[in-house]
């Protein structure tokens, strides 16, 4: 379920909003079937159109009530009066958030959504962000959210808030990746011609004025890491690569990505892992071989604190629909 205004969605809005629609509106049957049921669920609330020139009306057929049955609830954005100017945000829809979170729907806002969210209550105690724009009227306002003014996202489990624009679309492919593994997720972005994965750690801000020529482009070692993984890599190995410093490729990787080096490798590994899980029936120890992340302790050690499950129970929530083929009759 998304959650949008009745009336008067401003145009500079409808990112937030298409974000969603294009991730889970659109069937993928040959990624997975059955994909996402997709319903836009109106507040019932109309604007004063005075407060948007350029608002836009949107109908739909499903209203606050039916929120409580999800099994996600999505709330892309809330109106900039309600941010800027602390204007009440309707008392239906904070009502309806409580009730389909206490009735165990999972909880996600994009960009300012993280206020309706934490107006309802849902993020008290919990780590959580907004658009970097936003975040202190979000801390100033709701003092009981640890709010996260550096990253893209951030994964509570139940609950998940991500900055604004496209760190938005970074959730939502990560939704996918939870539910239907890394493989789908990729293929999915790969369609929609996006990063197929970018951390939620990684920082809202990037700096992009670092020079693209001091030593060329960061693109080929990484494809070089990417098909090595199951090499002891180090920093030096990559630096020696890229034929630069490690100090420079630090700052390089940092400037391009928002990561260290040794994050950006632990990331590649993390996903190769996952894919393999998915995808094979692999022993775990040779999962940990191929990925680079070593023996299958170390393996169990990185999954339970990167993904939150170990290796064996991440592979049972994505189990093989294609078998392997077997060996021809001698």
């Amino acid at each position: 379920m998304v959650v949008v205004e009745d009336i008067g969605v401003p145009s500079w809005d409808l990112y937030e909003l298409s974000i969603p629609c294009t991730v889970f509106g659109k069937p993928q049957p040959d990624l997975a079937d059955p994909w996402y049921d997709l319903r836009l669920c109106s507040t019932g609330e109309p604007q004063d159109g005075s407060s948007h020139g350029t608002g836009l009306s949107l109908r739909t057929p499903y209203g606050l009530d039916d929120l409580v049955g999800a099994d996600t609830v999505i709330v892309p954005s809330v109106p900039d009066p309600c941010v800027d100017e602390g204007r009440p945000l309707p008392p239906a829809l904070i009502a309806a958030l409580r009730r389909a979170y206490d009735a165990g729907a999972r909880m996600v806002s994009l960009c300012t959504g993280a206020f309706a969210l934490a107006e309802a209550g849902l993020l008290d105690g919990r780590r959580a962000t907004a658009h970097w724009m936003h975040t202190a009227q979000l801390a100033e306002r709701y003092p009981k959210v640890q709010v996260d003014d550096s990253v893209l996202y951030v994964d509570d489990g139940d609950v998940l808030t991500s900055a604004g624009l496209t760190a938005g679309l970074d959730l939502c492919l990560h939704l996918v990746r939870r539910d239907l593994g890394a493989h789908v997720a990729n293929q999915l972005a790969r369609r929609m011609v996006v990063p197929a994965h970018r951390p939620g750690g990684q920082a809202q801000f990037i700096d992009l004025s670092v020079p693209t020529t001091d030593g060329g482009s960061l693109a080929p070692v990484l494809e070089w890491a990417r098909a090595h993984l199951d090499r002891p890599l180090t920093v030096e190995d990559l630096s020696r690569r890229a034929a630069m410093s490690p100090r420079t490729l630090h700052r390089r990787l940092q400037a391009a990505t928002g990561t260290t080096p040794l994050q950006w490798l632990l990331n590649q590994r993390l996903g190769r892992a996952q894919s393999l899980l998915e995808s094979t029936d692999l022993p775990i120890e040779k999962v940990g071989e191929l990925s680079g992340l070593g023996t299958a302790n170390n393996l169990r050690h990185h999954f339970l604190k990167q993904i939150g499950v170990s290796p064996s129970d991440y592979r049972r929530a994505f189990p093989r629909t294609t078998p392997e083929p077997t060996r021809p009759a001698d």
